[in-house]
């Protein structure tokens, strides 16, 4: 089951939140929905989610329309907020037996299933203790487990990582990979870029209301990623970079040359490289003259590059 989107639009007056976005999300894979704040990501996620109409465009999710469909687009379809809303006066366990009822789970299902989940999500401890004394993190997870209690084929996450600890966070990469490798189309919204780098499979960019076509991102990619290169001797590796002429910036310098107090060694340049085997020819080329190299590396992940590519394009 996949979720696909073709020229979708939803405008709010004169603000166009999503002004033609192609999406392709499929089965078995985790795909990372990126872009700056207002690029209209949670505006979609709405969409796909039954709970907003498009004005124009098409959209499956699992195969059906979620507009003339609802019912069987919303019984594949798990669906978590980035702000978990709930009854204080219930149960963690409550809460979920509450949604299973309304996906027509039987009492006794019902309950296995929110005994299994609270487990999955780590607040067993929490079952009988009404919502209101759970924090941030706690009640992320309780609507990971919300969205999961009917078992759906399709999963949208709107930044499902806030407010979540660091054992929280690998949990989640872990749970989410695991529902990928069963079959399940996940599809997951977060500004957590170095997390999305170790989870998702494909991503899908949006920029200004629009997702970014696949030209759009080669021609981003094209000057290769940024690295970060660190030397014992400053100076010999800047001569090394200029003598094979090279384009680097040099961390730790303010543009006239002198010190930023607090910033890296001085022996650290950014430049950008194509790929891994032109980084390998550097390093072999340095060493070969001498360069007493520390470490090389990309700046940021793959993920985190293209997106400050686009946000720099929008500022």
């Amino acid at each position: 089951m996949t979720i696909s989107v073709q020229g979708v639009r939803r405008h709010f007056g004169a603000v166009r939140a999503v002004d033609g976005v192609d999406l392709e999300a499929r089965a078995g894979r985790v795909t990372a929905l990126i872009g700056p704040n207002g690029a209209g990501k949670t505006t979609l996620l709405l969409v796909l989610a039954g709970l907003l109409v498009p004005d124009a465009g098409t959209v499956r999710v699992a195969g059906f329309d979620p507009v003339t469909q609802s019912r069987h687009a919303r019984a594949r379809t798990g669906w978590m907020p980035d702000a978990f809303g709930t009854w204080d006066s219930l149960t963690a366990r409550e809460v979920l037996e509450t949604f299973a009822a309304a996906y027509g789970m039987p009492a006794a299902m019902a309950r296995a299933r929110a005994d299994e989940l609270l487990a999955t999500v780590h607040l067993s401890e929490f079952a009988t203790r009404p919502a209101s004394v759970l924090s941030r993190g706690q009640k992320q997870r309780l609507g990971l487990a919300r969205a999961l209690v009917h078992d759906p084929q399709v999963l949208l996450l709107d930044e499902p990582a806030a407010g979540l600890d660091p054992r929280s966070r690998v949990d989640l990469r872990v749970l989410l990979r695991s529902l990928a490798a069963q079959g399940k189309t996940v599809l997951v919204s977060s500004h957590v870029l170095t997390e999305l780098d170790e989870l998702a499979d494909d991503a899908v960019f949006i920029s200004g209301g629009r997702s970014v076509s696949a030209d759009q991102l080669a021609s981003l990619d094209a000057g290769g990623r940024q690295w970060r290169v660190t030397a014992l001797d400053g100076a010999a590796l800047q001569g090394f970079l200029t003598a094979t002429g090279a384009a680097f910036e040099v961390e730790g310098m303010s543009d006239d040359g002198a010190p930023v107090a607090g910033a890296p060694t001085r022996g650290s340049v950014l430049l950008r490289i194509p790929d891994e085997a032109a980084a390998a020819t550097l390093v072999r080329d340095a060493v070969a003259a001498n360069v007493p190299l520390v470490s090389i590396a990309p700046a940021g992940g793959a993920l985190e590059q293209t997106y400050l590519s686009l946000d720099e394009e929008r500022r």
